[in-house]
């Protein structure tokens, strides 16, 4: 079912156009990774879309059974509400069929007012309930929260307390768990930690709606999507395939174009001397050879497709200065507290010349400081920090508080390195894409992934042999990120980076540093690998939590208990399958014609299936406990 579909779109701003002839559709099936450069003009499709923002041209029409749920990447929600009030706002409907059948309940059991029209109301009420997960509604938004990085201390926090992160966190959950079959979300892996995007991927792969998702984070789309929305140039290209698949589909289309645009223009350009020939000689018969060749170049003319060439690409690297020994970092019992309270402690961590290092967990563990406590912005509370001999440290801020937002660019620049002259200062800020008047445009004013370029031209212009980055690839489109990740692979310094982007990780990591409560673990190798070291490690110690001694009877207590809960908890789900299907007929019975008429036995159908659905809910509350104990006692 083709839920939306655009046709000859046109945005223009001023006297620009952005793109035109945008044509594309977007069936119920359909996960789209939706990439192009920062300022290409896919958020403001979104916006038109959504009908926030109108086309110059063309138009669009929406299936009237599609409903659309839209995540803007600015998205920062006011509200007085708890995160937990906020959130089952969602389920607005629920809450109020939930509260009307109360009273019904109240109101027959009482035997007050009209009987059979209250039960025919309770038996609709009790329908569309469980059409909008009425029965599970509140265990799909602690676990959606959860899933997002908060905690169930966090649910009775008020959003408007909330910092802007988190803020977008709360507009993302409540979206996925609207009753939207379309999802517009642009860059929704914006402010989560690798463990929540990886919920995420989880639960987009499970959706059962479509979506339309713009990211910069390859991995992320690699996970979740089956078709490519690329806009570039002023025209969208559709593709089928995840965004890897897309990348080898766009390099032969390019060639094919690139081959057939010089083969054409060469069939041209033979026919003009033709042509040009037979004007010069002037005879009644050159002067039709002439015409009828020149008929064939307009027709060529008309047809020809002037290929798509990329886009400027960013194109820099990083000089390691000289010297420095092999001992880069070493920190001792490295710990930190705020206002007593403790954000890391035990922070062992020994990096050595030439190391590619990333540093991840979750978000609030502490990377950004201990990254901090190392360049000394701040000191630490316990253990030590020890820099190498003539180990010279370039760091990239990813909230860019290294820039002055009151000068321009020209003059950040200048004012940081005043041995350089104007020339070598253009020169370098034209490598990262700052030419002509772009060069004086003050720094409040610029976009994120251009305050990322001005920092990274600083980075970039600075000698250092240990480069500290937090999370570099944040604002930076996908040419950028591959641009950045050349850069490092080619830079023969030591680095220890924070990121969350997969990709940018499995490209350059020797070695990967893990946060945790008591300290750090080292993984040699890519996320990839260390992924894969991980889940072995956690089943390792699993195992190793268990008793290994064990007497003959416990273990066989435990078995039967374990047999026991797993076999329960498959009947239970047999049980609700059952009776759903059994409310089903029923409801399918009440509605047929010959008893429309005949109260008595409606009555009987609807205390029937009131019943039913009873036994339901208590089943449903039943199979959550279950599921409960067995991810505790890890019965699986």
């Amino acid at each position: 079912m083709i839920l939306l579909n655009g046709t000859n779109l046109k945005k223009m701003f001023f006297d620009e156009t952005l793109f035109s002839e945008v044509s594309f559709n977007i069936s119920d099936k359909d996960k789209i990774g939706f990439v192009g450069i920062n300022g290409a003009g896919k958020s403001t499709l979104f916006k038109i879309i959504n009908g926030i923002s109108d086309s110059d041209e063309g138009e669009i029409f929406k299936n009237k059974l599609t409903k659309i749920g839209y995540l803007d990447q600015y998205t920062c929600i006011e509200s007085e509400n708890t995160i937990m009030e906020e959130m089952l706002d969602a389920y607005r409907e629920v809450i109020d069929i939930e509260r009307e059948l109360e009273d019904i309940h109240y109101e027959i059991e009482n035997k007050r007012g009209d009987i059979d029209a209250l039960v025919k109301r309770q038996t609709a009420l009790q329908d569309r309930f469980g059409e909008l997960d009425g029965y599970r509604y509140k265990s799909i938004v602690k676990s959606t929260l959860v899933g997002l990085g908060f905690s169930e201390d966090d649910f009775d926090r008020r959003v408007d307390t909330l910092s802007g992160g988190q803020k977008t966190r709360v507009s993302l959950g409540k979206l996925l768990v609207s009753d939207s079959n379309l999802l517009l979300l642009d860059e929704p892996t914006n402010h989560l930690d690798i463990a929540s995007v990886e919920w995420l991927e989880s639960f987009l792969s499970n959706y059962k709606g479509a979506f339309v998702v713009i990211s910069h984070d390859r991995y992320f789309l690699d996970r979740v999507t089956n078709r490519t929305f690329e806009m570039e140039s002023g025209k969208l290209r559709t593709y089928n395939g995840s965004y890897s698949e897309y990348v080898k589909q766009r390099e032969i289309e390019k060639k094919t174009e690139e081959r057939n645009y010089i083969n054409t223009q060469r069939e041209i350009d033979r026919l003009n001397d033709i042509v040009e020939q037979q004007r010069r000689w002037n005879r009644e018969k050159n002067i039709k050879t002439a015409e009828s060749k020149q008929k064939v170049i307009d027709k060529l003319e008309k047809t020809l497709i002037k290929p798509v060439y990329d886009t400027e690409d960013i194109g820099f690297s990083f000089t390691s200065s000289e010297g420095g020994g092999n001992d880069v970092l070493i920190t001792e019992n490295l710990g930190m507290s705020f206002d007593g309270n403790k954000i890391f402690r035990n922070c062992d961590m020994h990096i050595t010349k030439g190391e590619k290092v990333f540093l991840l967990g979750a978000n609030g563990c502490g990377k950004t400081t201990i990254i901090k406590n190392i360049i000394g912005k701040y000191e630490p509370t316990e253990g030590t920090v020890k820099i190498g001999a003539n180990i010279k440290i370039g760091y990239y801020d990813q909230i860019q508080e290294n820039l002055s937002h009151d000068k321009d660019i020209f003059t950040e620049i200048h004012d940081e390195f005043p041995e350089l002259n104007n020339t070598q200062i253009r020169n370098a800020l034209a490598v990262f894409l700052f030419r002509g008047d772009d060069v004086f445009k003050e720094i409040k004013t610029l976009s994120g992934g251009e305050r990322a370029r001005v920092e990274l031209t600083k980075l970039m212009l600075k000698p250092a042999n240990f480069l500290l980055m937090d999370e570099p690839t944040n604002h930076l489109d996908i040419q950028s990120r591959e641009a950045l990740e050349k850069a490092l692979s080619d830079y023969d310094g030591t680095m220890l980076m924070v990121s969350h982007d997969r990709y940018f990780i499995n490209k350059l990591a020797d070695r990967i540093i893990y946060m945790t409560s008591d300290g750090l673990k080292s993984f040699t190798g890519n996320y990839d690998e260390f992924l894969a070291k991980n889940t072995v490690t956690e089943t390792e110690e699993k195992v190793a939590e268990k008793p290994k001694n064990l007497d003959y009877q416990e273990q066989k207590r435990i078995q039967a208990e374990k047999r026991k809960v797993l076999n329960r908890f498959n009947k239970v789900e047999e049980l609700i399958e059952k009776l759903e299907v059994e409310v089903e007929e029923i409801n399918s019975e009440m509605q047929k014609p010959e008893l429309a008429l005949d109260f008595t036995k409606l009555n009987e159908l609807s205390k029937l299936a009131e019943d039913k659905n009873n036994e339901i809910m208590e089943l449903m509350e039943e199979w959550e406990q279950l599921q409960t104990e067995i991810e505790e006692k890890e019965y699986i």
